[in-house]
């Protein structure tokens, strides 16, 4: 039983450490992709700008205020898709989606400090935290793409 809570404080650590120092903060420029979503429920607000050259993400950062799930989720993401094509980004996404609703999802793709975010599937009031960045991440690359 004692590896899992290792296991569980390690997550939290590496969440934490996304809150703390956020990957990718900030906004990109002109010619960028921006998506404004917020989750009314608890106040959580991200601001996604993006960077697609030739159905590849070349750059993305973030602009937010919420919880820490919200905000180091955002922070994860952004690291997580940055270089990916369009497709692979929504993959991973729907991947994400799957991981927070507690069903199966492909765990052949190496999902990083994402992982760490699995035990926030036993909280359903903190899972539209967790899923915020990745629905802006999903609806601005769903209108670039078409």
């Amino acid at each position: 039983m004692s590896s899992n809570n290792n296991l569980d404080t390690l997550y939290r650590q590496v969440i934490m450490d996304h809150y703390k120092n956020p990957r990718n903060k900030g906004v990109l420029e002109e010619g960028s992709l921006t998506v404004n979503m917020n989750n009314p429920t608890c106040g959580d607000r991200i601001q996604l700008t993006m960077k697609v050259e030739d159905g590849i993400v070349t750059d993305t950062k973030f602009e937010g205020e919420g919880c820490s799930i919200s905000m180091s989720s955002a922070s994860m993401m952004t690291q997580a898709i940055k270089g990916k094509k369009i497709d692979d980004a929504i993959k991973l996404s729907k991947i994400f989606s799957d991981m927070m609703l507690g069903k199966d999802y492909d765990d052949d793709i190496d999902l990083g400090d994402i992982e760490a975010l699995q035990g926030v599937s036993k909280f359903p009031a903190r899972i539209k935290c967790a899923t915020l960045a990745w629905k802006a991440m999903e609806k601005g690359l769903q209108e670039e793409g078409q």
